[in-house]
């Protein structure tokens, strides 16, 4: 049968009109939950201050800054970044996790919510957070060379999710199988990837209208933002594999 991006993007309508509040609280709830540990785990503000300490690093690029930083300093960059990218690993595997099984759960016509969800992942979450960290450091290598090779790996193993929960494959099979299978219906993933792309741009770009929020409030609203355009992604992707199959 002839799969068309216009069908998809009325079947992903259809699905999030219906199971919007479901989503929603997913969104909320992994956002919090990325925005908890990234709090627990980054150091505290008087370490945090010991960056700021210095000449300001004016005129150095990034790599100068960070060489001319005493050990100690380095010692708090790196547990920061640390941190962060734990934190945001662990909330995009539980978001991943969560919709993966909440779609499949509606479609059966179970009732379901947002805990029931995350909590029906929970065998699939250890190889899911592998696959996360896996693509997030393919994709970012992608970026540093140059964008468009990053855009082109995202858009590649942009169903590797979805075959990993569906066809309950290993980790490096759902990878070789989403190169193939998106790179045939290259035409149809793209537009999408991007769209999720310029929305995650869109949404980063938000953050400096809500400086009258509380830092950790407006964390929680961004990652929520966030979390709801990859949710769309998921559900475009899902369903787009579903025909394939």
């Amino acid at each position: 049968m002839s799969i068309t991006a216009g069908s998809l993007y009325r079947d992903t309508g259809n699905f999030l009109r219906h199971q919007l509040v479901t989503i929603v609280l997913l969104s909320l709830l992994t956002s919090f939950i990325t925005v908890l540990i990234g709090h627990a785990l980054t150091p505290g503000a008087d370490q945090l201050s010991l960056l700021t300490d210095g000449d300001g690093g004016s005129g150095m690029s990034l790599l100068e800054m960070v060489q001319n930083m005493t050990p100690e300093q380095q010692n708090v960059l790196l547990r920061a970044s640390a941190a962060g990218t734990f934190a945001a690993l662990v909330g995009n595997t539980l978001l991943l996790g969560g919709m993966l099984s909440l779609i499949p759960m509606v479609t059966a016509g179970e009732r379901t919510s947002a805990l029931r969800a995350i909590g029906a992942s929970a065998p699939l979450l250890p190889r899911l957070l592998l696959l996360v960290f896996i693509v997030t450091l393919v994709v970012q290598l992608g970026f540093m060379v140059l964008v468009v090779p990053g855009v082109i790996l995202a858009m590649l193993l942009a169903l590797a999710p979805v075959i990993l929960s569906t066809e309950k494959s290993g980790v490096f099979a759902a990878l070789r199988t989403s190169m193939r299978l998106v790179w045939s219906q290259i035409k149809i993933v793209a537009p999408a990837v991007a769209f999720w792309l310029l929305a995650k741009i869109t949404v980063l770009l938000m953050a400096s209208s809500l400086t009258v929020l509380p830092a950790n409030v407006a964390s929680v609203v961004l990652n929520a933002l966030s979390n709801l355009v990859s949710a769309i992604l998921i559900i475009y992707l899902y369903r787009l594999y579903m025909l394939l199959r």
